[in-house]
């Protein structure tokens, strides 16, 4: 793979981080079948691939600057038309809940570990403040290195490094490209929408 180029680590905490120049680690995605038919992008599983050989190519990983003080990230040319980075988490770093606009992606950890906390149901997009979790919709994912997942586009989830000693090292791609997220708090069972950031938020 060709030299990334690095970004300053953002404001915000997140998984999905603003654009920066440059972009490495290509993946190739067949088209389609034939010349007319549409293209939707790559799928779930597609992007799956792409972070999982991303985060076993060590001289992309060991690329990566680590801060104590803070997140880093190396944005990535994700597969067709994919958003992608690459993000050091150091110890106690985490996103907050929120949701990727509508986009599906996929996550896989490629040093140390990663804990997801994420949402067993649909959550309706607008015409809301406050929403009351039901009982049995959380998921827990310890996301070690080497292991990850994908999601769909509806997908409500919070990342975080819990070692208190360790960074953590992850790559995430996203199609499309994110065109919003919403932020949540939590407390108990009760959800809450407190922001909702579009990519002029995170440039």
């Amino acid at each position: 793979m060709s030299s990334p180029v690095r970004s300053s680590a953002p404001a915000q905490p997140s998984d999905a981080l603003p654009a920066a120049p440059g972009g490495v680690a290509t993946a190739e995605i067949p088209s389609p079948a034939s010349p007319g038919a549409p293209f939707s992008g790559p799928t779930a599983a597609e992007l799956l691939a792409f972070v999982r050989g991303a985060a076993a190519d060590t001289e992309l990983i060991a690329s990566l600057p680590l801060d104590p003080e803070g997140r880093t990230w190396i944005r990535l040319e994700g597969p067709a038309g994919s958003e992608a980075w690459l993000i050091g988490w150091p110890p106690g770093a985490g996103t907050g809940w929120h949701d990727h606009g509508g986009s599906h992606g996929a996550l896989a950890t490629a040093a140390g570990a990663l804990k997801e906390d994420s949402l067993a149901a649909r959550l309706p997009t607008e015409g809301w403040k406050t929403l009351e979790l039901a009982d049995g919709v959380d998921r827990e994912r310890q996301l070690t290195a080497g292991v990850g997942r994908a999601f769909g586009k509806h997908h409500v989830h919070e990342v975080r490094n819990e070692s208190e000693t360790e960074h953590a090292v992850s790559v995430h791609a996203y199609y499309p490209p994110l065109p919003m997220m919403r932020r949540y708090s939590r407390s108990g069972a009760v959800l809450r929408l407190e922001q909702v950031e579009g990519p002029e938020d995170w440039q």
